[in-house]
């Protein structure tokens, strides 16, 4: 049986019968006004953080989503869409469409605001999407691609960059390791279909949505996920797995390759006002100013000692020089 194969029926399971600790979800759950979240959707939560960002849901953009679970994401996007057929649900698994569907209708007898035409639940594969090119505006997926092998990221990645709109958003959640994943683990299709064995460390992660085409990547979240210990999995040390927050924006890349924003920071101390780079980077007095990892190293290669350049914190929220 293929890994995809395997991922299929492990799901078609999770749908019949919630596993709730089928994939462990880090981020606390939405609590929003009016917003209330059946049990068995949070039961059949199958991801590893959120990719529901109130900053990337302004003026009702149509939205996608691929992976549907029990729906719980479907519902937190509808809560900021409100539009008919505004937000799309796509899996290959019939049995999670037909779950996540009676979610959607036991969600609107608990929401007064929430139709459930606001959601169109569409069976499809992430690597052939049922959608016209350039025709979504936010795409997102929790704890998906990293069930692909390489090859298939690759096509489900470009998949949703086909999708977007020029400037839209792919929103991304998955687990990403600290060391490279032994190969007898990334070769065992059901540890790859649990979210176990399939994640890429970070840069890797990273290069693999800049490849697509991605012009600006930004690193929202990262925390403590599982660890593959020694005594269980057969590794020579323990390996830290990790919940990633990224966005990747349709824009265009720059010559010089992608602006990848790590939570990176600089402040400038010196005796002027404002430091200027001459590349369109200002610096203003003892303000700090989030910069991508491309402008804080052009920064700290200047070897000014009035400019401080700060460490990645992983965390970015907007509001950077790019």
């Amino acid at each position: 049986m293929s890994y995809l194969d395997t991922a299929r029926d492990i799901y078609k399971h999770a749908a019949e019968t919630p596993d709730v600790g089928l994939c462990c979800t880090t981020t606390p759950i939405w609590a929003l006004p009016d917003l209330y979240i059946p049990k068995k959707m949070l039961e059949m939560n199958y991801g590893c953080g959120s990719t529901v960002h109130p900053g990337d849901l302004i003026n009702h953009p149509k939205i996608l989503y691929v992976g549907v679970g029990g729906g719980m994401e479907l519902l937190q996007f509808s809560y900021f869409n409100r539009q008919k057929g505004g937000v799309i649900g796509v899996d290959a698994v019939g049995e999670m469409l037909e779950a996540c569907s009676k979610n959607l209708i036991e969600a609107e007898m608990q929401n007064d605001w929430f139709q459930r035409s606001y959601v169109d639940l569409r069976k499809g594969d992430a690597l052939a999407l049922p959608l016209e090119n350039n025709s979504i505006e936010v795409a997102a997926q929790n704890c998906l691609f990293n069930i692909f092998e390489e090859e298939d990221l690759k096509l489900a990645i470009s998949e949703m960059y086909r999708v977007l709109k020029p400037h839209g958003r792919l929103v991304l959640s998955d687990p990403v390791s600290r060391a490279p994943i032994p190969e007898h683990l990334k070769s065992d299709p059901e540890l790859r279909a649990l979210c176990l064995s399939g994640a890429l460390p970070l840069n890797e992660y990273i290069k693999f949505i800049a490849d697509i085409g991605f012009g600006t990547i930004e690193i929202r979240a990262k925390r403590p996920y599982r660890i593959l210990d020694r005594a269980r999995y057969d590794t020579d040390t323990d390996i830290l797995l990790e919940s990633v927050e990224v966005c990747a924006i349709k824009d265009p890349m720059p010559e010089d390759g992608p602006c990848v924003f790590t939570g990176k920071a600089a402040i400038y101390t010196g005796r002027e006002d404002f430091f200027d780079d001459e590349k369109g980077h200002v610096l203003m007095y003892n303000q700090p100013l989030s910069v991508c990892d491309k402008t804080a190293d052009g920064l700290a290669n200047l070897g000014r000692d009035d400019i401080y350049v700060s460490q990645s914190t992983f965390h970015y929220d907007g509001g950077g020089c790019c």
